[in-house]
């Protein structure tokens, strides 16, 4: 069934906000997107982004409009994370199947992209134009210069809040009876820094690997980008003996990158100039219920349910919230009361689902990794799954390469955690894992 047109306000440019608003434009809406910031294709990077990682539920929203192939032009395969452990030849993870892969991209690139088809579709944007207000009863915005200054006031029939952990359209909505609200910052921070290609535009490390540098408690990551460069982020407590506040100058920055990432010294002089012009940024996770007020406004994305970024899975949760609000905008088209209360009631649970597994990520990838009992209990669960992938999927492969609820993917993999800690403490383990009697004992814990 075809819904009837509304004139809709969507605020916020960034990825979630675009595509939200190819999907609306092409469902008939007429459709505006209001954005604070001046058009990202006008402007040079901040350095503040982390490269996007694509997996099965971003794919999946962009091919319900058609625009997956396209997308795939501007993004590289990566197969196999690779691994610099401290002390150990380089060695490689592979995802999942052979042709499970996630997929690197520049996210200012790929806004670039997404606001240029949001446009082909007749989407209006407005650009430096800040909101300040939501009155949510009438859908009406309110933007101006100032915060004290003559604002303009919009009239529309639904506004989207597309606008990130600090939302202004979640801000309105907090003030109202029974919104529940909390955000939680981790105390490491991340700044993003460069490899730049090799003279003849080749990539300088494994272009098909996300390449991984754990230290413990702090880490270097590496994605690459299709100019032949890798776009690098280091994660690192705010405070203490080894963080970002202990860096101060460049014999302190050229000692902490020669000392712990030896095998990037190549590019040590642009790392060092990265570390000292780029921002270093926070990392909070946010939740709050309810998403939607009526049938005027709701929150989509980041400003419903921002993560920490260690499952790569930011974009690809705020992408699978559009498929599915779209879904239940198709089945009630001119109930769009019903429709948000649909959408907030089966995303919530996966929202909070994956801000947890996001943060058990950073311990992983960041600690674990290097672990050699850690690693050995991944080559147990790695054999079983490929002997019986009936029986054992592993957590990862359910998150990244499955549409399947986050909430399902977090409760199995709690399940399966519980039955690897009581093999991994049954005798001679070392020894014995890849034998035909540690594949019955899991079976039997099954």
């Amino acid at each position: 069934m075809s819904q009837s047109p509304k004139d809709i306000a969507i605020v916020g440019s960034g990825l979630v906000g675009s595509l939200l608003a190819i999907y609306l434009r092409k469902e008939g809406h007429k459709v505006t997107v209001f954005d604070r910031r001046p058009d990202i294709r006008t402007v040079e990077f901040s350095g503040r982004s982390i490269n996007l990682a694509m997996s099965n539920r971003g794919w999946n929203a962009l091919k319900q409009v058609g625009l997956e192939d396209e997308i795939k032009k501007i993004a590289i395969p990566l197969y196999q994370r690779a691994m610099h452990v401290d002390g150990v030849p380089l060695y490689f993870q592979k995802y999942g199947k052979e042709e499970e892969a996630i997929w690197s991209t520049s996210r200012g690139l790929l806004n670039r992209k997404m606001i240029d088809l949001a446009e082909a579709e007749g989407t209006e944007f407005r650009f430096s134009e800040k909101v300040w207000d939501v009155d949510l009863p009438e859908a009406k915005i309110f933007t101006g210069e100032s915060e004290k200054g003559v604002w303009e006031e919009y009239k529309f029939d639904c506004v989207f809040g597309c606008d990130g952990a600090f939302s202004r359209v979640r801000h309105k909505m907090q003030r109202r009876s029974g919104f529940d609200y909390s955000q939680k910052f981790i105390k490491v921070g991340y700044k993003e820094l460069s490899i730049l290609p090799n003279e003849d535009g080749t990539h300088k490390l494994d272009k098909h690997s996300f390449h991984i540098w754990p230290r413990g408690k702090f880490m270097l990551i590496a994605m690459p980008n299709i100019d032949g460069s890798f776009t690098c982020t280091l994660f690192m407590p705010f405070e203490g003996d080894t963080s970002f506040e202990s860096i101060n100058t460049k014999e302190q920055a050229r000692e902490f990158f020669s000392t712990h990432f030896p095998n990037v010294m190549p590019d040590l002089d642009n790392l060092i100039g990265d570390f000292f012009k780029n921002p270093t940024s926070a990392m909070v996770t946010m939740k709050c219920f309810p998403w939607t007020y009526w049938d005027k406004a709701a929150l989509v994305g980041d400003s419903a349910h921002a993560i920490v970024p260690f499952y790569g899975q930011g974009m690809n949760a705020g992408f699978e919230d559009i498929f599915i609000l779209t879904n239940m905008l198709e089945k009630y088209p001119d109930n769009w009361t019903l429709a948000f209360e649909e959408y907030q009631k089966e995303r919530k649970p996966n929202a909070d689902a994956i801000a947890e597994l996001s943060y058990r990520n950073f311990v992983e990838m960041s600690s674990k990794t290097a672990d050699p009992l850690f690693l050995l209990q991944k080559k147990i669960e790695k054999k079983f799954a490929a002997a019986y992938p009936e029986k054992w999927l592993p957590v990862y492969s359910r998150v990244t390469f499955s549409n399947r609820p986050y909430a399902e993917a977090l409760a199995l993999g709690d399940k399966q955690e519980a039955i690897m800690q009581q093999i991994m403490k049954l005798p001679n383990i070392e020894k014995d894992w890849d034998s035909d009697v540690i594949m019955q004992k899991i079976i039997e814990l099954l």
